[in-house]
């Protein structure tokens, strides 16, 4: 199937040559070629028939990658860190593209974590609008009654704002140790948000884990190791996250 046709300078950036500013600049400075003619109009859009050149020469399209990783305690969810912490590219010695995490995890906090080098893709997924479904397991200090877990389940008011309703449900309780293993599901991305809900409620969390991000889980993948995603995932993630505003 073609792909749809796409204006020339997100063409250029998605091939790696620059970023889509300067290849504006290029576009208007008379280095670009469409089919044989200089182009330096912008608008212009163009598709897989298109034969398109930067100073003579081919674009080669870059192919994006895209990774499940299961993200392991105490690793940042970033490329870097200023404290010399461990980062989650870090496990991605051998990857020649630079990635970057869909998101962030927490430090203490392990489970299901995508990391691509697509940035539009990214931020589709990271849209507040059109944010997937994610599924913690918490291990929480001081068990939730019905009336916690109903607030939970309604939305809590965390930094002027009221939480979105959640899926809520308490998976087991220790009444000799007053903790329980509660699961949950929200579509947010707030800092530190669970955490947060559950001390609301006068729980605190001890371990957290996302088992799920929209259907994807980690359950065969060790802690510290990643595959790729399949194109079949990669597509029902866009379709999950309101495909049609990918482009």
């Amino acid at each position: 199937m073609n792909e749809e046709p796409e204006r020339l300078q997100k063409k250029i950036a998605n091939a790696g040559v620059t970023s889509r500013r300067k290849a504006e600049d290029l576009i208007r400075t008379g280095h670009v070629t469409v089919n044989g003619k200089v182009v330096t109009e912008m608008g212009v859009k163009v598709d897989s028939h298109d034969h398109v050149e930067v100073d003579g020469v081919p674009l080669t399209p870059e192919r994006k990658v895209y990774y499940l990783f299961n993200k392991p305690r105490q690793v940042i969810s970033a490329v870097s860190d200023n404290k010399g912490r461990k980062v989650v590219t870090d496990y991605f010695k051998d990857i020649p593209e630079r990635i970057y995490p869909i998101g962030r995890l927490d430090y203490d906090t392990d489970g299901v974590l995508l990391l691509t080098d697509d940035g539009e893709f990214a931020n589709l997924l990271m849209h507040p609008r059109y944010e997937l479904e994610k599924t913690y397991v918490a291990k929480v200090k001081g068990i939730p009654d019905g009336a916690a877990i109903k607030t939970l389940q309604n939305g809590v008011e965390l930094d002027k704002r009221k939480t979105a309703p959640a899926k809520v449900k308490v998976l087991s309780t220790d009444h000799a140790k007053k903790t329980a293993i509660v699961q949950i599901t929200i579509h947010e991305g707030m800092n530190h948000q669970v955490k947060k809900m559950f001390a609301k409620v006068g729980s605190q969390v001890e371990k957290l884990k996302r088992e799920q991000y929209g259907f994807l889980r980690v359950d065969n993948l060790a802690s510290g190791k990643y595959r790729k995603l399949k194109p079949q995932e990669i597509a029902e993630l866009r379709k999950l996250a309101n495909g049609k505003h990918y482009r």
